[in-house]
């Protein structure tokens, strides 16, 4: 997932976000207990208060999918896996683990971590319906929160990569060839086997008069294919860029525009002209910084004649860089992580070239028409 949202804050250091799509299934959620599920448990209620209930318990249930989220983030720190994130999404949570865990075991405790923070949660709320047994509106909520802690905790032990059952499977998988790759992909395509499943009982259940519950099973359907296929695209990418280096699909070629240039002058010459979308800033024979179309969407269109290259361009003290003995992986990884689409390619100070997305994209394709 980007980095698109409201920041909530940050929890053990770990940035949590509100993706704006959240707010989807926050609606839905609130309009299911209130209308629904807690008018059917408990009558008699003044509507008001099925609806107050009905945002407190969602607000609350979201909360036990942060700490399910937490459990999975705080086990990646422990063996020394960044987690750059957790994002509150309409399909849920997601942790934004920035590498593969070292071994099957590590695998494993990070992906059984969640459920069981879901499960202690439900055990939790279980007990507190003792306390609040005389209070209805509360007993309300904390048996909805133990059962939806419960269901939380048993849909992710479903074995469709990446749930989190599916990487219980991966790591036994893993564990039993010894291949994370073959790990990857036994279980990325079972995965897609069980979200295609999803779909085809999500069209069921809505071509049986279940429209709503049909079309949403089938959406969680559809993401669990997708997410998978993904995963084992990335392996399969991964695989092809083992061992190579920046310095093999890094293009040499590149556009050096002095500090004083106009904006204006940047898009009328080499934009509009050439379709270049990144300018390394060079101050004689020192590179200053970088300029990509970002630097010139923040400038009003009305000052590009009197705005230069220098006054909005990242100074190089701040941009993101590689070198061309850098794995490959590991400069797509460093790309996807800041949200960039290109590298410069720099060594002792010098630029030699830039890496850009689309040279790793060439690069893919040239390696699978040559068969390696």
């Amino acid at each position: 997932m980007n980095q698109r949202g409201i920041s909530l804050g940050r929890v053990f250091g770990i940035p949590i976000r509100l993706d704006y799509s959240w707010f989807l299934v926050f609606a839905l959620v609130v309009w299911t207990l209130a209308a629904g599920y807690f008018p059917d448990e408990f009558k008699n209620w003044p509507t008001a208060q099925y609806w107050a209930v009905g945002i407190v318990t969602a607000i609350m249930f979201f909360a036990s999918v942060i700490l399910h989220e937490l459990g999975h983030s705080v086990v990646a720190m422990h063996y020394k896996i960044p987690v750059s994130s957790i994002s509150l999404f309409v399909f849920g949570g997601v942790s934004q683990i920035e590498a593969e865990p070292a071994s099957a075991k590590v695998e494993f405790l990070m992906a059984v971590a969640g459920p069981l923070v879901s499960f202690a949660l439900a055990g939790v709320f279980g007990l507190l319906q003792l306390a609040f047994a005389a209070s209805t509106p509360a007993l309300a909520l904390v048996r909805y929160l133990a059962y939806i802690n419960v269901a939380l905790g048993v849909f992710n032990l479903i074995p469709g990569f990446p749930l989190d059952g599916g990487r219980v499977f991966r790591s036994i998988v893993w564990g039993m060839t010894g291949s994370l790759r073959r790990a990857t992909t036994v279980a990325g395509n079972l995965g897609r086997f069980i979200g295609f499943l999803f779909i085809l009982f999500g069209v069921y259940q809505a071509i049986g008069g279940n429209f709503v519950n049909g079309l949403w099973i089938g959406f969680i359907g559809w993401f669990l294919e997708g997410a998978a296929l993904s995963q084992v695209q990335q392996q399969r990418i991964h695989d092809l860029l083992a061992g190579r280096k920046v310095s093999q699909a890094m293009s040499t070629a590149y556009t050096p525009i002095p500090p004083d240039i106009s904006v204006q002058e940047l898009v009328d010459r080499h934009i509009l002209g050439s379709a270049q979308r990144s300018f390394v800033v060079e101050d004689g024979d020192r590179v200053a910084g970088l300029l990509t179309m970002h630097c010139i969407k923040e400038v009003p269109r009305e000052q590009w004649p009197t705005t230069s290259a220098g006054r909005v361009m990242i100074p190089l003290a701040k941009v993101k860089r590689t070198t061309p003995d850098t794995e490959l992986w590991a400069a797509m990884e460093e790309m996807n992580r800041d949200g960039v689409n290109q590298l410069p390619v720099m060594t002792d100070g010098r630029i030699l070239g830039m890496l850009r997305r689309e040279d790793v994209i060439a690069y893919l394709r040239n390696l699978r028409e040559v068969g390696l």
